[in-house]
C-alpha cells in the first residue's frame, strides 16, 4: 500500500454569471437588475478522490475581483494534507482569517471574508464527501466537543463562552436521532420569495402567491421600499391572492433611513405583515433596534448582509431582531455559521436563513437541518427562505414539496455545479456570454 500523503493540488475558479435581469428576477429596492452570480471554485486532490467545491455569491459586475480575492488564498490550500483538512476544517479558518497581510482587507468583512467563507465550505464539501454524509448529517452526528474546537470564539465570550457552547450542542443531542427521522419523513419548512421580486407585475405577483399556497407554503415575501403607493397596491393584491392565514414577509433590502422604516411599515401594517427584513443598514444595530421599538408587532429579521460573527452579537445582545437570517456564503463558511447559530441558540432567537440566489437554498438547507437535529431541536417559526431560480445547474438541487425542504441524502454540501453549466455562464468566455451583443456585455 502506499505511503503517500493526498494533499490539495489545486484551487481551480470560475467567474459563473447568470442573466437574471432579463426576467427581473431577484430585483428589489436597491438591486433593480441583479445578474446572480458565483465566485466559484474547486478543490482538486493528488489522490484522485472526491472534490471540494463552493463559492461566494454576488449579483454581477465585480464577481471577478471575488473571483481574485478566492485566488489570493491559493497558497492557504494547495499542499494541505486532505486527511488533516477534514479532520480539522477549522485549523484553516483560523490560517485564512489570521492571515497577518491578507487581514487588513478586512478584517473578518467585505469581499476578502467572502472569498474565506467560499474557501471553507468547499473544505466542508471535501469533508461531507469523504465521510460519505450530506453535511447536515455529519455537522448532527459530530461529538459536541470536536463541533466547539470549530469556532472561532473570539470577541464574542461576553455573549457565549465556549463551555456554554458545548452546553447547547449536548443538549442537542438528546433525540437528535428521532428528530433526524423525522425530518426525512416530513423535510423542513419553507417560504418562497418568487412571487415577489419588486420588478414583476401584479399579475405576476398574484399568479405566483396563488401557486405558492397551492404548493403548500405558509409564507411568502414581498419586495418592498421604492415606492409606498405601490407597496400597498403590491400588498394588498398579495393579501387578496393569498388570504388571511398565510403569512407575508416584506423586505426593504436595507432602503430606509430609520424613521423611513418605522413610518413605511407602520403604513403597510393593515396587510398583516409577519416580519419586516433588512428595514436599514445591516451595520447599524442601534437603529434596528429602534425600527424594533417602532413597528411591535411586526417582526424585525435580518442577517443576509451581517459580515460577521460579531456584529450578529450585538444584535442579539441589543435585542434588535426577532429573526435571525444567517448566509451560508457572506460569514466565513461553516465554521463562522456555527458560532451564530450557537449564539441564535443561546438568546433564543430563530434562525430563517437567506437563500435569494444561486446556490444558496442548496447551501443552507444542511445548515437548518442541523440546527434542528442536533442543536435547538424546533422548527417552531423557522422557515428557510427558497427561491424557485437556477436549481438545475446543480448536481444536487435541492427539492421542495408540500412547502417543505427535503433533507439531501448526497454525501457533500450540495455545491458542485454541472460541469456544462460553468461551461455555458463562465464570464465572459462562456458559450452564452460569447453569443452576447457586445453592446449588452458589461465587465
Amino acid at each position: 500500500m502506499s505511503s503517500t500523503v493526498a494533499r490539495v493540488t489545486a484551487v481551480e475558479t470560475h467567474d459563473v454569471r447568470f442573466p437574471t435581469s432579463r426576467e427581473l428576477d431577484g430585483s428589489d429596492a436597491m438591486n433593480p437588475d441583479p445578474d446572480y452570480s458565483a465566485a466559484y471554485l474547486v478543490l482538486r486532490t493528488s489522490d484522485g478522490g472526491p472534490e471540494g467545491h463552493g463559492f461566494a455569491f454576488t449579483i454581477g459586475r465585480g464577481n471577478d475581483v471575488q473571483v481574485a480575492a478566492v485566488e489570493a488564498l491559493r497558497g492557504h490550500v494547495v499542499g494541505r494534507p486532505v486527511a488533516e483538512l477534514c479532520a480539522d476544517p477549522g485549523s484553516l479558518y483560523r490560517d485564512l482569517v489570521g492571515d497577518s497581510q491578507l487581514r487588513w482587507l478586512g478584517p473578518e468583512k467585505g469581499v476578502m471574508h467572502m472569498a474565506v467563507g467560499a474557501v471553507v465550505n468547499a473544505v466542508w464539501d471535501l469533508a461531507a464527501k469523504r465521510a460519505g454524509l450530506p453535511l447536515w448529517r455529519l455537522l448532527a452526528e459530530a461529538d459536541p466537543g470536536w463541533l466547539v474546537s470549530q469556532v472561532d470564539f473570539r470577541y464574542l465570550t461576553d455573549a457565549l463562552t465556549p463551555d456554554e457552547a458545548l452546553a447547547l450542542l449536548t443538549a442537542g443531542k438528546r433525540g437528535a436521532e428521532e428528530r433526524a427521522a423525522e425530518l426525512l419523513r416530513t423535510g423542513y419548512p419553507a417560504y418562497t420569495t418568487s412571487p415577489g421580486w419588486l420588478g414583476y407585475s401584479d399579475e405576476k405577483l398574484t399568479r405566483l402567491a396563488r401557486q405558492a399556497v397551492a404548493d403548500g407554503f405558509t409564507q411568502i415575501k414581498l419586495k418592498v421600499g421604492a415606492d409606498l403607493a405601490d407597496d400597498v397596491r403590491r400588498c394588498r393584491a398579495a393579501r387578496a391572492a393569498v388570504g388571511p392565514d398565510v403569512r407575508i414577509a416584506i423586505d426593504a433590502n436595507q432602503r430606509w433611513n430609520v424613521g423611513e422604516a418605522v413610518e413605511w411599515t407602520n403604513a403597510l401594517a393593515e396587510f398583516d405583515p409577519y416580519w419586516i427584513e433588512e428595514p436599514t443598514s445591516p451595520d447599524d444595530v442601534l437603529g434596528h433596534a429602534a425600527v424594533r421599538r417602532g413597528v411591535h408587532p411586526v417582526k424585525v429579521a435580518t442577517g443576509e448582509h451581517v459580515q460577521n460573527r460579531i456584529v450578529f452579537k450585538q444584535l442579539l445582545q441589543a435585542g434588535a431582531i426577532d429573526v435571525l437570517q444567517l448566509d451560508s456564503a457572506r460569514v466565513g463558511g461553516v465554521n463562522e455559521n456555527l458560532a451564530v447559530l450557537l449564539l441564535a441558540a443561546k438568546f433564543g432567537v430563530p434562525v430563517c436563513p437567506h437563500a435569494g440566489g444561486v446556490g444558496l437554498c442548496e447551501l443552507v438547507q444542511h445548515l437548518s437541518m442541523f440546527d434542528y437535529v442536533a442543536l435547538t431541536g424546533t422548527t417552531q417559526d423557522r422557515v428557510i427562505e427558497y427561491v424557485d431560480h437556477l436549481h438545475e445547474h446543480f448536481l444536487d438541487p435541492v427539492v421542495v414539496e408540500a412547502g417543505h425542504y427535503r433533507a439531501p441524502a448526497a454525501p457533500g454540501f450540495s455545491a458542485a455545479m454541472h460541469r456544462s453549466s460553468l461551461d455555458t455562464f463562465r464570464y465572459p468566455d462562456g458559450g452564452f456570454w460569447r453569443a452576447e451583443p457586445a453592446q449588452e456585455v458589461r465587465a
